[in-house]
């Protein structure tokens, strides 16, 4: 499963890296070839063109406009942005972007899938608990998944060395149980503080190409920084949009791991005191 997910997501950076190179070396097309070609004898038979016929051409030519403008879409904005603030280092804040969805994404399957109705296994704990049957109640435990039954089936493991022991064991394993769940949350954080650096360092690059320009003209004029500080502006900006979403979804995480750390946490006090109320007392023995 980790292999196909570690291969899933190269296949999708590659392809996104590729096709932003593609449409940034790609030459912008001409649209007015077809409207350019004009008849030589159309142009100098006066008769053949009615005068209210420039009018009409120009009103035409509106038309065109406006809807070659409505027809851009998110993406191709997005897309002309992205180039405009320089491909060659928008794909470092883009790559900070997809791998912060992909340990984003796996964690949210993963915790999603660690969650499960405790209190519906604890019912059945204390079934098997009442009948003296602890064997099948540690089976039980092995056969369903989740950090929540790993950790009760640990303790029933101890049940024969007593409470102690069996609050122990769950304490133990808890803290691995609980390593496993924060499991690249590391990663998510590193990629959110990350991307908004890597915008402010095109700021910084922008910026100084903005003030060469002004030294090699030797006056300020629009024309000179207009491109450095564009590009200054949208590096922050998408460095900034970056973080903000890989941000909600590591709040969204954080708050899913104390869920389940509050819900096995509450599970091992149920399990000891059902334990205690079925007569297992420190001994390992039933009163």
């Amino acid at each position: 499963m980790k292999r196909l997910f570690a291969l899933l997501l190269v296949l999708v950076l590659g392809a996104t890296i590729s096709t932003t190179a593609l449409y940034a070396q790609d030459p912008p097309a001409d649209n007015g070839d077809s409207t350019a070609q004009v008849d030589p004898e159309a142009e100098t038979d006066p008769a053949a063109t009615p005068e209210a016929a420039p009018e009409e051409e120009t009103g035409a030519d509106v038309e065109t406009v406006d809807a070659e403008t409505e027809k851009v879409t998110f993406y191709q904005q997005i897309k002309k942005y992205y180039i405009d603030g320089g491909w060659e280092f928008m794909t470092f804040v883009l790559v900070c972007l997809i791998l912060g969805l992909a340990v984003a994404i796996e964690r949210i399957i993963t915790l999603s899938l660690a969650t499960i109705n405790t209190k519906k296994l604890l019912t059945k704990i204390e079934e098997h608990v009442r009948a003296n049957d602890i064997a099948g109640a540690h089976e039980l435990c092995k056969a369903t998944p989740g950090p929540t039954a790993e950790v009760l089936g640990e303790g029933l493991r101890r049940v024969g060395g007593g409470l102690d022991a069996v609050e122990k064991a769950i304490v133990s394993n808890g803290s691995v149980q609980m390593g496993l769940l924060e499991k690249g949350l590391v990663w998510l954080a590193l990629f959110i503080a990350l991307a908004p650096m890597l915008g402010f360092m095109g700021t910084v690059i922008g910026m100084i190409s903005a003030f060469d320009a002004i030294e090699a003209a030797g006056d300020i004029r629009p024309s000179d920084v207009a491109g450095g500080i564009k590009v200054a502006l949208l590096t922050t900006v998408f460095g900034l949009i970056t973080a903000i979403i890989l941000q909600i979804f590591y709040n969204l995480i954080t708050n899913k791991v104390d869920s389940l750390s509050n819900k096995m946490e509450d599970a091992t006090i149920s399990m000891i005191d059902i334990l205690l109320d079925n007569g297992h007392n420190n001994k390992g023995k039933k009163a």
